[in-house]
């Protein structure tokens, strides 16, 4: 991105990772999840997926999109008011078929989850639940494989800089580092959450990948439970999707020296991380520093 580092006055080399540029659904960091994600699904014979987030859940689109492609029936929970004239992920949403029912509040999405699940019981059939963004080990894993894909396209970073949220994206990329032997750094912008709520779900998420990768609890499992976390929750502002001025200036700097959309919930508020740390001499000149886009730009349009 060497616009916009022009436009930062200089300091490290800035590259982009660019899952908002993935084809399928519009992309993002979420379908890199579903594809391992939604193959378990299938090996179990599942024919509904169900889910959770917000109305404008990117998770939420790409969920329904992957079970529209596979010819299963979705079902999204979603905590929010339905809109008059859906827009966005919400539109996309519906266009793809999904039954969409709407709770008051976040804590009352896994219940209703698990109500719809029982209810597919009944009704004969085989449910798939599937947790918030995806964020479980097997959707972790998939961003150890991401990160392992960045290591054939490019040498490792010495920085990687994206938006966490709901942990699985982070706990993958740190995992693909510790993994690959890679000194790579990896910070994580919260979108929402704390320092503290976060490392907690990171950490629970690295040893579900460390059954995966070594049920021995060899040395991959010890590699994994001393990985070094780095989580920043600065930016989040008045909440989870409010817009800060460090994003809304994000997002226009981004736009008009990269064209590169970002979205206020996530990528504005992590690429605002990025810049704060850039003005404020973080980073050596000699760095490498990538930020990984991880989509939500259907969000612009909410």
């Amino acid at each position: 991105m060497p616009r916009l580092r022009s436009a930062l006055g200089g300091g490290p080399r800035l590259l982009v990772k660019r899952d908002d540029a993935i084809p399928f659904a519009f992309g993002g960091n979420k379908v890199r999840k579903m594809r391992l994600v939604a193959a378990d699904a299938l090996s179990r014979q599942a024919d509904t997926l169900i889910t959770c987030g917000g109305v404008q859940s990117n998770h939420a689109r790409v969920t329904a999109a992957a079970a529209a492609k596979l010819g299963l029936k979705c079902i999204l929970v979603a905590n929010g008011q339905r809109q008059e004239r859906p827009t966005a992920n919400a539109l996309l949403a519906s266009l793809l078929g999904a039954e969409i029912r709407y709770v008051s509040t976040r804590e009352a999405r896994a219940q209703e989850m698990e109500a719809a699940a029982a209810e597919e019981r009944a009704a004969g059939r085989t449910p798939y639940v599937i947790p918030l963004g995806a964020s479980t080990p097997l959707g972790a894993a998939a961003f150890a494989h991401a990160a392992v894909e960045l290591f054939e396209q490019i040498a490792p970073p010495d920085v990687i800089v994206h938006a966490s949220s709901s942990g699985g994206t982070q706990a993958g990329l740190v995992a693909g580092c510790v993994l690959a032997n890679v000194r790579t750094r990896v910070i994580g912008i919260s979108a929402d959450d704390s320092v503290a709520t976060l490392t907690s779900g990171i950490r629970h998420l690295l040893s579900g990948l460390a059954e995966l990768v070594d049920p021995a609890g060899g040395p991959h499992a010890r590699a994994l439970a001393d990985a070094t976390l780095e989580i920043d929750d600065g930016l989040v502002g008045d909440g989870y999707g409010v817009p800060t001025p460090a994003s809304l200036e994000a997002a226009t700097l981004l736009a008009r020296t990269e064209a590169l959309f970002l979205d206020q919930t996530y990528t504005a508020k992590a690429m605002a991380g990025l810049i704060a740390r850039v003005r404020a001499g973080a980073f050596a000149v000699t760095d490498t520093v990538l930020f990984w886009h991880t989509g939500g730009q259907v969000g612009v349009f909410a």
